[in-house]
């Protein structure tokens, strides 16, 4: 055993003089970088949306005056129509409203003729009544005077003149108080007949702005787009002869020469995401498309739905061209690649 012992022991402490031979690898000492400095690195912002019109506005089954929930369209503008303001988008039936403006128009002039001659007449029965005041005014001065003469005529006399004149003065003072009164009822009765004219005049009025209504115009320059209206059991476009509600949407007029994409943007990517940046647009209906478009407004609060602690913040990205296949409601992906940041160490 010793023997064995006494063969191995050269061999073991070579070994030992060679691995002490050996040096250690230099270990380098790694840069301190603070957790919270960005790497430098570019990444890309993906996020979808809906493309809008950046001016648009419906047109709406219009409301009128009256007990008039439904009416009936008798036309429309074709879809996709190139319209200017004020041109005409649809028309509904204005029977019932021309009917109720001409038999308003048949009782103002009736009771605007009506007026006028009660006016006529107040006017004669006002002169009539003044001259029997005149008149009584004047019986009373003749009997005034006729007292005068009391001291030269007999008991009889005086005492008749007297009575004559209290008579007078009483009739003078009755003719003046009934003229006062006749005066106020005639004038009473043209203003009760001046108003149910005015009142005619209004219905006349308004009958004709009900029917100025029924022929809907479009409020802006643009494309016609028509809504999806409930018809029976389905829902499609409007035709003539629908009944509609009054109030619903019927046609959409947006500007298709600008367009933008509003879409939600999470919270680790809204910092890369600054007013001015610059983006692509991808439609999903047409894929071959690509469209350039910067960042125009960038909400600063989040919002979030009711339960859920996920939050988002809504960007505009205005669309920079113009294309007859960019329409509304059209779903779209936005490509973005935010401004690098370099992180150094000192």
């Amino acid at each position: 055993m010793w023997r064995n012992l006494r063969l191995l022991a050269p061999a073991i402490l070579m070994l030992l003089l060679i691995s002490c031979g050996r040096s250690a690898p230099p270990v380098q000492a790694a840069s301190p970088r603070s957790p919270l400095q960005p790497l430098d690195e570019k990444r890309e912002v993906r996020v979808t949306g809906i493309v809008q019109a950046v001016h648009s506005s419906k047109v709406l089954v219009p409301q009128i005056a009256g007990n008039y929930s439904r009416m009936t369209l008798t036309r429309i503008i074709a879809n996709g129509t190139q319209v200017q303001a004020g041109d005409p988008i649809a028309t509904f039936d204005a029977t019932a409203q021309m009917d109720a403006a001409r038999d308003a128009q048949a009782k103002f002039d009736d009771l605007g003729h009506q007026a006028d001659q009660k006016r006529a007449q107040n006017r004669a029965d006002r002169e009539k009544r003044a001259t029997d005041l005149q008149q009584a005014q004047a019986d009373l001065a003749k009997a005034e005077i006729d007292l005068r003469k009391g001291p030269v005529l007999g008991e009889i006399e005086r005492l008749q003149d007297e009575e004559k004149a209290r008579i007078a003065r009483l009739h003078v003072e009755s003719l003046k108080k009934s003229n006062a009164s006749h005066d106020q009822s005639d004038d009473a009765n043209l203003r009760y007949m001046e108003l149910q004219r005015d009142r005619q005049k209004v219905a006349m009025e308004r009958a004709q702005a009900n029917i100025d209504k029924l022929e809907v115009k479009a409020p802006l320059a643009g494309m016609a787009a028509q809504e999806n209206v409930s018809r029976g059991n389905s829902f499609g476009h409007a035709q003539e002869g629908d009944q509609l509600w009054r109030g619903q949407p019927l046609v959409s007029i947006f500007d298709p020469t600008e367009m933008m994409v509003r879409c939600n943007i999470g919270e680790p990517d809204i910092a890369a995401v600054v007013p001015g940046g610059k983006a692509k647009v991808y439609l999903d209906a047409y894929p071959d498309l690509v469209f350039p478009a910067h960042v125009e407004f960038v909400s600063p609060v989040a919002a979030g739905g009711l339960g859920t602690p996920i939050k988002t913040f809504v960007a505009v990205f205005l669309i920079d061209k113009t294309d007859p296949r960019l329409l509304p409601d059209l779903s779209a992906a936005i490509l973005m690649e935010p401004p690098s940041s370099v992180g150094t160490s000192k």
